[in-house]
């Protein structure tokens, strides 16, 4: 599985016809691998804040792991760790064997196949540390995937969800064409998006996204939670310009039907290469969010 806002960690979940929430994760690699070197810092600072609770781990899963960018930094924070990196998408696991080949990490990193969660049951040591990023949302019912995840936490070993946050921005309030306030309609395009997208999955679960409740719920202890800012200033650089123009894009096609046509226009300008207007150009692009880890431990 893959993340942008709205996961972005790697699963496949069409089921039979089209949905314009269906995602093609392998199409996204080069996007996702972008987006989860530019957000380094918040994993950078989210480890760091997890290594304070999990103290020389010998296996850390990441579940969902994408193209591994995570799951490799994660084998630099706790060098003595074993990394398994588990995503449904066999292309961005080679993406992820490649990388930690290159990083110097490859006699420590496994890789392995298979949908979430059934998959975690081919893994053969519980973990110290499971960590899944944006990836749970992307699963049917939240609960009873969490619970599989539980299962599959070593006991006195933690599990890491990132889920939640706030909304990225990238752009003023007024940022001088179209009708201020355009991110905050965004907003809403995604949020309908992400309702539609959970409604599609197979199985999918209505559930109240208390994320310490519903850890406490499948038998798990001590939690914690703590938010990580990612603060990228203007001006941009191309990778986050990329990242910007990117999600922008993918928004313009959510929102196709739903905004307002000088909205659609604006979106148009902003993705627009050659307008002075468009984010690849102008000097006030930015981006600014906020991302949530959910932690709690496996009683002994």
């Amino acid at each position: 599985m893959a993340h942008d806002h709205h996961r972005e960690h790697g699963r496949d979940h069409r089921h039979g016809h089209a949905h314009d929430t269906d995602i093609d994760w392998a199409e996204m690699a080069a996007h996702l691998e972008t987006q989860a070197e530019l957000f380094t810092p918040v994993y950078e600072r989210a480890m760091a804040w997890l290594a304070k609770e999990v103290t020389e781990p010998g296996l850390i899963v990441d579940a969902g792991s994408g193209p591994g960018v995570v799951a490799c930094l994660f084998a630099e924070a706790f060098p003595g760790a074993r990394i398994v990196a588990v995503d449904s998408t066999e292309p961005l696991l080679e993406q992820a064997r490649d990388r930690a080949v290159r990083q110097g990490v490859a006699d420590r990193f496994d890789i392995l196949a298979g949908e979430l969660p059934g998959v975690l049951d081919e893994l053969e040591y519980p973990a110290d540390l499971l960590w899944a990023s944006r990836s749970l949302h992307h699963l049917g019912d939240q609960r009873a995937a969490l619970a599989a995840f539980a299962a599959r936490v070593a006991p006195g070993g933690t599990l890491a969800l990132l889920e939640g946050g706030l909304p990225s921005r990238f752009l003023p309030r007024d940022f001088g064409i179209g009708r201020p306030g355009l991110q905050e309609r965004l907003d809403v395009v995604q949020a309908e998006w992400f309702a539609r997208m959970r409604a599609d999955l197979p199985g999918s679960v209505a559930v109240t996204e208390d994320w310490s409740a519903l850890l406490t719920s499948v038998g798990l202890k001590h939690t914690r939670t703590r938010s990580f800012l990612l603060d990228l200033p203007a001006p941009a650089t191309d990778r986050a310009r990329d990242h910007v123009a990117a999600s922008l894009a993918r928004l313009r096609e959510a929102g196709a039907e739903s905004l307002d046509a000088e909205d659609l226009a604006t979106l148009d300008r902003l993705l627009d290469p050659a307008d002075p207007a468009s984010v690849h150009r102008r000097p006030d692009v930015f981006v600014l969010g906020a991302y949530t880890v959910h932690t709690a431990v496996r009683p002994l």
